[in-house]
């Protein structure tokens, strides 16, 4: 069997693909606000999501862009609880 790769790459990028990775990603930021430890709220408020696009597909990213992020992070695991219970459902 032979992959079409311009097919997989077409549809990876197309408009109805890129909208349901997004419309997902929205999902894990909106969890991940709502149990974001706040102080000041600038780490909650800037959990925001990227599209970037690869070889073959767009994929969305969810990104802690405040500052302490990384510390916040490895002391609470605040987006990777946010994914798992989205992928959980």
């Amino acid at each position: 069997m032979k992959w079409n790769e311009s097919f997989f790459s077409k549809l990876g990028h197309s408009g109805p693909v890129t909208s349901l990775v997004k419309q997902k990603a929205e999902e894990v930021q909106a969890a991940a606000q709502a149990s974001a430890p706040v102080d000041t709220g600038e780490y909650r408020d800037n959990i925001t999501v990227r599209i970037k696009s690869s070889g073959n597909r767009n994929v969305a990213l969810v990104v802690a862009e405040d500052p302490k992020s990384m510390i916040i992070e490895s002391r609470t695991g605040n987006l990777v609880r946010a994914l798992n219970s989205v992928k959980r459902g």
